[in-house]
């Protein structure tokens, strides 16, 4: 009896491990995700240093064509926003007044999966000027969060919106 008792726990027992194995599909699932998960990861840091370093190329390369930041809409409407805070920017040093350099920072985001050609990212961010002389210390100007809409096209990860002001219920 105690034999047979052994034998069955020990079928039992190689049948749950048998059955908590992954199998090929759900790991190449996994890893999928994963790599998404990397891709936006990637993605959203080339989004915040096109933005920082005010370049309009790289800012309208990380949006799909029909992007939209807020209630602007489009990549060339997109890359124009980005050329205006340039050019503004260029203006203020050229009359003897250098802007300080400014700084995005992502925190505590999350990345959602909608489906497996849709994620939503997640994210708390904060707003940075750099120091601007000795009497110009670093400073924070803005904080918010934002969710924002990334859909994969033609196996490529990009921004199809962006709200950096979210209602309370997104």
């Amino acid at each position: 009896m105690k034999r047979l008792l052994k034998i069955t726990l020990c079928g039992f027992s190689l049948l749950f491990a048998i059955s908590s194995v992954p199998s090929v599909a759900q790991e190449d699932d996994i890893l999928q995700r994963m790599a998404d998960r990397e891709a936006i990861e990637e993605l959203m840091w080339r989004y915040t240093r096109a933005l920082d370093s005010f370049d309009p190329d790289a800012y309208v390369a990380v949006f799909t064509e029909d992007g939209s930041f807020g209630d602007i809409k489009g990549r060339d409407a997109l890359h124009k926003m980005m050329s205006d805070f340039r050019d503004g920017r260029a203006q203020q040093a050229a009359e003897g007044n250098p802007p300080a350099a400014m700084y995005h920072a992502t925190e505590n985001y999350w990345t959602e999966f909608v489906t497996p050609t849709h994620a939503r990212h997640h994210a708390y961010w904060v707003t940075y000027f750099g120091a601007n002389g000795p009497d110009s210390p670093a400073r924070m100007i803005a904080v918010g969060r934002g969710v924002d809409d990334i859909v994969k096209v033609n196996g490529q990860w990009l921004i199809q919106s962006r709200n950096v002001a979210p209602a309370d219920d997104e």
